[in-house]
């Protein structure tokens, strides 16, 4: 389902987000658009790479075995909010909630292509070029686009005050296959860690 709102963006609409395949959601999100606006300032680019989180029964999940603290109370809200929390006191990371209420499945946005706002993005990353490296781990992600953790919790497609944070279909149709592969950084997970949950171009 679509709807067309920012400048002609074809929104993806809260239903997809409420979808209860993660790993078909986290699939479906390579070659779609997220963009953030802030101050008037349009970020963005096409996702490259993502990983599926599968709630409370997957060991590599911060919800597993059904976890709910301070930080992960987010992911047991209803499906199109964003999930950002801080990885090593460093890095903010950046997740899509999915699935109904109190079922925490996520989709953590491992890498983007940018292509909206190239220049604030250098200037919040700090690089000076644009190369294949600029955006291709989740923390670069979200730094580039201006999205920290004490943003957990925002709506997305939805204003918050004077800041957006959306996803919205591609006018160009993929031109490449996307991959499956186990998901990077969760060896803890024993069996869990070799699932193909991660997509990437």
């Amino acid at each position: 389902m679509r709807n067309t709102g920012i400048n002609g963006e074809n929104l993806i609409t809260k239903e997809f987000f409420l979808g209860d395949d993660v790993v078909a959601i986290a699939r479906s999100l390579i070659g779609k658009r997220v963009f953030t606006i802030e101050n008037g300032i349009r970020t963005g680019g096409i996702i490259t790479e993502t990983e599926a989180y599968a709630g409370i029964n997957d060991r590599a999940s911060h919800a597993h075995k059904g976890r709910k603290t301070q930080r992960t109370v987010t992911m047991f809200e209803e499906g199109g909010i964003a999930y950002i929390y801080l990885c090593y006191g460093i890095h903010s990371l950046f997740n899509i909630v999915t699935n109904r209420e109190n079922i925490p499945d996520a989709v953590l946005i491992r890498g983007i292509k940018p292509d909206q706002g190239i220049e604030k993005m250098k200037e919040r990353t700090g690089k000076q070029k644009v190369d294949k490296h600029f955006a291709d781990g989740p923390g670069k992600v979200a730094k580039a686009l201006g999205l920290h953790y004490t943003f957990s919790g925002i709506p997305l497609n939805q204003w918050v005050g004077d800041f957006f944070a959306g996803v919205a279909y591609s006018p160009e149709p993929l031109d490449k296959p996307v991959n499956a592969g186990k998901r990077i950084g969760v060896d803890y997970a024993g069996p869990d860690a070799e699932l193909p949950y991660r997509f990437f171009l």
